[in-house]
């Protein structure tokens, strides 16, 4: 590991080194990705250039306990720094673990997510505007930018379905854990008798693919346009902007007409798509992809959840890393760090074990 880190070290000099050429400006998409990778490394090398500090003050101490001439008091004080520095070195080993670990080449991404009504009707369609809007207050004490894509809305104000981006820095390294089924437990607004029912919605995140990431030929492409449908007032009835994308190749549709234009529409489109597409191949390479949309969402039957919210209880459970917290309120107005933090810090522990038993 430390000839690994070394490595780490060189590189991240050499990344300084080029970024202090002029001539790299000229180039502004190389010298993004370096930004990026200066940015990734700073934290490796930092905890590095401690842990270093940290041996070499072991060893200086070592050097003071194990002088015969050297008096009582001093050496005491030389045990005392041999302590410390052993457990900061111990300590900032252990990070550097953790900041060794395979990274997801997605955390940087801007995510794309997908919430669908499952089992329950109409009380569905209702929680997964919960869902909506909790997603959407989160985004909004990150600073991230939301937009919907598309949505299909239900007369008590629910969604069969809604798509929507999220852009920020971090998005989908913080949200790639919602994917799933979300289970309700709760009396309906519509229930006399005062029954809980329980319902489910599925979420999906997607990481928002780029134009790099994924190469589309125009001819694979059916584009059609029709009018849009819901609330809009009179314009949606009389314009043909809504857009309906087919890939031939893969089978794969995308509509969205949450825009008065059929150009930004269209854009939207594609962005869903390549998004879909790109996650489709990264199935294909390895099954066990955080991003795996299938095996995440499930069928959205009852029995398949990752997080159950209890109305009446006022409490919210991941079943995943058994975590149950009684704040439901605080919960669903965006407050999701200390669930994420713990998914984070789980998969994190799981990845660490694996890479020390391998």
């Amino acid at each position: 590991m430390l000839d690994r880190l070394e490595q780490v070290a060189n590189r991240f000099r050499d990344v300084q080194k080029t970024l202090c050429n002029p001539d790299i400006m000229g180039d502004l998409g190389q010298y993004k990705q370096l930004m990026q990778e200066l940015k990734r490394l700073t934290p490796i090398v930092e905890t590095y250039e401690s842990y270093n500090a940290s041996i070499a003050a072991q060893a200086e101490a070592r050097m003071i306990l194990d002088d015969g001439e050297a008096d009582r008091d001093f050496r005491d004080l030389a045990e005392e720094e041999w302590e410390r520095a052993k457990e900061a070195a111990e300590r900032q080993l252990q990070q550097l673990k953790v900041l060794l670990l395979p990274r997801d080449p997605n955390d940087d991404k801007n995510v794309i997510l997908e919430i669908r009504g499952g089992a329950g009707g109409e009380e569905a369609s209702l929680f997964a505007g919960v869902l909506f809007r909790m997603y959407s207050m989160y985004g909004e004490f990150k600073g991230w930018k939301s937009e919907i894509i598309s949505a299909n809305e239900t007369e008590l104000g629910g969604f069969k379905e809604i798509c929507f981006s999220i852009e920020g820095e971090g998005a989908y390294s913080r949200l790639k854990f919602e994917s799933g089924v979300h289970r309700v437990q709760r009396v309906p607004e519509t229930e006399s008798q005062g029954r809980i029912h329980t319902s489910t919605v599925t979420v999906a995140v997607l990481p928002e693919a780029e134009d790099v990431d994924v190469e589309i030929n125009p001819t694979d492409l059916q584009i059609d346009t029709f009018r849009s449908s819901g609330a809009g007032g009179q314009h949606i009835n009389k314009t043909e902007s809504a857009i309906r994308i087919t890939h031939i190749p893969t089978g794969t549709v995308v509509e969205c007409q949450d825009e008065r234009s059929q150009y930004k529409n269209k854009d939207k489109a594609m962005k869903v798509l390549r998004s879909r597409i790109l996650q489709a191949e990264q199935q294909k390479q390895a099954a066990s992809i955080a991003g795996e949309r299938r095996a995440q969402v499930g069928s959205g039957d009852r029995s398949e959840r990752i997080r159950t919210y209890n109305y009446p209880q006022g409490r919210v459970s991941d079943h995943r890393i058994g975590l149950t917290l009684y704040k439901i309120d605080a919960i669903l107005n965006g407050d999701l760090d200390e669930i994420l933090d713990a998914l984070i810090t789980a998969d994190t522990a799981e990845k660490l074990q694996n890479s020390e038993q391998t």
